[in-house]
């Protein structure tokens, strides 16, 4: 995300008080980061820490991610009913 937004590891170091060389080391894989600090970059990122951890494909952070969530969930019971009255 980081990179997608043009944005130097000192600019997102800057921004949440997360060390640039420690930015790095979660960058590459040498370390992972603490439960403060996947907040605050879901914060700076505007995203959730689900998204940010990858638990998710989506970031529902805002109403028309979480309308479009809702939406599909619909259709997936919709096609779950109609496979089951067709047996």
């Amino acid at each position: 995300m980081r990179e997608d937004r043009d944005l130097r590891q000192i600019d997102v170091a800057k921004a949440t008080g997360i060390d640039q060389k420690t930015l790095s080391n979660y960058e590459t894989g040498k370390t992972n980061p603490d439960s403060l600090a996947v907040i605050r970059l879901a914060d700076f990122f505007n995203v959730t820490t689900d998204y940010l951890l990858g638990r998710t494909v989506r970031n529902l952070t805002d109403k028309e991610s979480i309308i479009e969530a809702l939406d599909d969930i619909e259709k997936s019971i919709r096609e779950i009913q109609r496979q089951l009255k067709n047996g």
